[in-house]
């Protein structure tokens, strides 16, 4: 039998963690949290459910997540958000996995979001499929200069699917989701700065309608009420945030680099 271990990074997240620790203690015989400084009761839960608890200090997203992959110390891993539950039947799958010796790197995980109070997804649920469940020694989180937090893989490693999801709890209040893609699109500036991306003024003044519309249309989340209408305004001002903030970085190096011929 295989043993496992979860990581999770988080800072301040008391409101979220003990789901996802109760659901990730049915399946991992290692559970690794690397905070960043939370002054709530993140370290008392992490620690009440047995985790390794530590502290390191906050770069990027890639990079938090890479060091928190090597503590892990079975060949196993399972990243998992700290806003992120297993389902019941996710939970049966990572064992009958463990049970088994398998030829597979890595295994996709459908990831459903999930609106406040909901038990289950709502219909149409906004979803992706990423690798969360992997060997380690094949397939590894990058420690890059960027915030895409995936795992790397290659096209000659095999890669499997399973068929339960995880549910991601990311919309806690309007208040924690602004704070949230607040930060998160300042963190994304890393990226376009490495992947040398450009914006045009037409893409700034579009930004926010088109996203909307694509969140709330073609996402549908338009047949998920209220809770469907704010979260696609919400995502679509993240978006609208990132390309500002890409601006206004341009203006600053601008401004920089005037002074500097004075």
């Amino acid at each position: 039998m295989q043993k496992l271990s979860a990581y999770i990074v988080t800072l301040n997240e008391e409101a979220r963690l003990e789901a996802t620790l109760e659901a990730v203690s049915k399946v991992a015989d290692e559970v690794i949290v690397v905070d960043s400084g939370s002054t709530d009761q993140t370290e008392s839960i992490a620690k009440k459910y047995g985790a390794k608890f530590m502290f390191n200090k906050w770069e990027t997203y890639c990079k938090q997540k890479s060091f928190a992959e090597q503590q892990c110390t079975n060949d196993l891993v399972l990243l998992i958000d700290a806003d992120e539950v297993l389902s019941a039947k996710l939970i049966t799958e990572i064992n009958k996995i463990k049970q088994q010796d398998t030829t597979s790197d890595a295994y996709k995980i459908k990831i459903f979001d999930m609106y406040l109070n909901n038990k289950k997804p709502p219909l149409f649920a906004k979803s992706y499929n990423v690798v969360r469940l992997y060997n380690k020694q094949t397939v590894y989180m990058p420690s890059d200069c960027g915030n895409k937090d995936r795992v790397n893989t290659s096209n000659t490693q095999k890669i499997s699917s399973l068929s339960a999801p995880i549910h991601h709890f990311c919309f806690l209040s309007i208040y924690d989701a602004l704070a949230k893609y607040n930060l998160h699109s300042t963190e994304m500036q890393k990226t376009l700065i490495a992947e040398n991306r450009k914006f045009s003024k037409l893409r700034l003044s579009t930004e926010f309608p088109r996203q909307f519309l694509h969140y709330y249309f073609k996402k549908k989340m338009c047949f998920s009420g209220v809770q469907g209408f704010t979260y696609a305004m919400v995502l679509a001002y993240f978006r609208f945030l990132k390309v500002a903030k890409w601006f206004e970085n341009k203006a600053m190096e601008n401004k920089d680099s005037k002074n500097k011929t004075k």
